[in-house]
């Protein structure tokens, strides 16, 4: 991934350095459980810790899989240069380069895991402060674009917060099923290596013995966590989309945070563009990008080809890397983002009173009048409304059919913007809990 999308502690997960250090502690950790099953000398094992401070020479393994063209020999055979030839000579013992590569792998997912959760964590707290700052802020809800009824920008914040809150979820479980290892062989049969010495490395490194492996680990669990991936990303578009709306100059009910010296167009002076949520708009479809690659690397020939190791050696980093430093430009967002509400008050009553048209079609039924005569009264006076900007209270005031059913004192109750927000103290607990 590119520097511009990227922040230090996720792009070091990935970094060749971190990788060839993981796999050292998987080779070291194996050499101890096998010398304490006998199948190795302890001596062998314990030198094999001399590297244990070595900072692993990436251009030298580079080197060595120019002519090897294969990256876990190059890398025993560096290993073997700082150990020594004849005390490195049970390293990887019984093993096959996936016990290597796999678990690696997997290491390094969980510990992406562990800082997307956390990231997660800060947008939440964000959406919580927001929401419960702008809980009585009314503004109008919208379907298909088109004003609908009131609702309020506190309920709006609470709504993300509910759909990251199940991605918090989500994320946990999908770090719970990639934590897995695989030491076990050439076709997971655990023929040349003992199955205690997986469970150690495993435990080593805090990850489960996968059940059943076979060269690999299954990838099932890929596909799932990475799919997990794509559904946090379109979480993020999703916000992102509501913010980009709300900035709209005709909307203009909350904006992103224009800081001191930002240029917003190379032409035109006066541009406050979302910039920041349409680079989230970006991001996430690249995030999702690494989703159907993943779902298709279930399917291996027999007990393994390789397929699928281009595939992770890009979507890996890229889509950790990405989805990390979206959701930290969210929180940022979030947190510096304004609200305009009187600029939701105008909107509200852009077309006078017509937001309250349900609530006048259901007292007409209320008072006896069929359903399909209350929505023609209800209806042919909003459409007036629509039209010359008239006032809706006031037409249905004029008109004979609904003064018939509704009295003056009726229709005026209907207007009341607090019917709409009586709930919202019960949907904050239901989202927030009771405190």
């Amino acid at each position: 991934m590119i520097p511009r999308y990227s922040r230090p502690d996720m792009v070091a997960i990935w970094d060749p350095a971190a990788k060839f250090r993981i796999w050292y502690e998987i080779e070291a950790h194996a050499c101890d459980a096998m010398a304490d099953l006998g199948v190795i000398p302890r001596e062998n094992a314990d030198a094999v810790w001399k590297a244990k401070d070595v900072e692993f020479d990436v251009a030298r393994i580079d080197e060595i899989e120019a002519v090897t063209k294969h990256d876990v020999i190059a890398f025993l055979t560096h290993l073997a240069e700082h150990v020594g030839s004849d005390e490195a000579r049970f390293v990887h013992q019984g093993m096959t380069s996936s016990d290597v590569l796999d678990t690696c792998f997997n290491v390094q997912l969980t510990r992406a895991a562990d800082l997307l959760i956390t990231d997660i964590e800060g947008l939440l707290a964000a959406l919580k402060r927001r929401a419960l700052e702008h809980k009585d802020t009314v503004r109008i809800g919208r379907s298909h674009g088109i004003h609908a009824e009131p609702t309020t920008m506190g309920l709006t914040f609470a709504r993300f917060y509910a759909e990251m809150d199940r991605n918090l979820s989500r994320m946990r479980d999908a770090r719970a099923e990639i934590a897995t290892g695989a030491i076990s062989g050439a076709v997971g049969t655990f023929a040349n290596i003992d199955p205690a010495v997986e469970e150690h490395v495993c435990d080593k490194l805090g990850l489960v013995p996968e059940p059943i492996s076979t060269q690999v680990i299954p990838r099932d669990r890929h596909a799932a966590f990475f799919a997990t991936l794509g559904v946090v990303a379109s979480s993020i578009e999703n916000i992102a989309t509501e913010i980009r709306h709300m900035q709209r100059t005709e909307v203009l009910e909350g904006a992103e945070f224009f800081s001191m010296g930002q240029k917003g167009s190379s032409a035109m002076p006066h541009k406050k563009n979302p910039v920041l949520t349409e680079n989230l708009t970006g991001l996430a479809r690249m995030v999702r990008s690494a989703v159907i690659p993943a779902m298709e690397n279930v399917a291996l020939w027999h007990e393994r080809d390789i397929s699928h190791s281009s595939v992770e050696r890009m979507i890996g980093p890229d889509a950790t890397i990405t989805l990390d430093f979206a959701l930290a430009r969210l929180t940022g967002v979030i947190d510096k983002m304004l609200i305009f509400p009187d600029n939701m008050m105008d909107n509200m009553h852009k077309f006078p009173g017509l937001v309250m048209s349900q609530r006048v079609l259901l007292a007409l039924t209320q008072a006896g009048v069929s359903r399909e005569d209350a929505y023609t009264y209800v209806q042919r006076n909003a459409l007036k409304v629509w039209e010359h900007r008239t006032d809706f209270k006031e037409e249905l005031l004029a008109d004979a059919d609904v003064t018939a059913a509704l009295s003056p004192q009726e229709i005026e109750e209907k207007f009341d913007l607090g019917y709409h927000t009586k709930h919202v103290d019960t949907i904050f607990a239901r989202v927030f809990g009771q405190d």
